[in-house]
């Protein structure tokens, strides 16, 4: 298994697992894992991760995009 950084559009895709960090999470880091729902940011690279929603509904940047090898 390995990660990928949320900073290019072109790694993610609705379906994909992600750990992402929330807004009220920037300050400690804390990470939260789902399934990608959309994809919020149209530009095709963010320095601090792509912004999605996940299948739950919460909303953050990318931060680690989980791959199976």
């Amino acid at each position: 298994m390995t990660s990928l950084t949320g900073t290019e559009r072109k790694n993610i895709a609705p379906g994909l697992a992600v750990s992402i960090v929330l807004k009220k999470d920037q300050r400690t880091g804390k990470l939260t894992q789902g399934i990608v729902k959309d994809i919020l940011t149209k530009a095709p690279l963010h320095t601090h991760g792509i912004k999605v929603r996940l299948e739950s509904g919460e909303i953050g940047r990318v931060k680690v995009i989980e791959t199976e090898d």
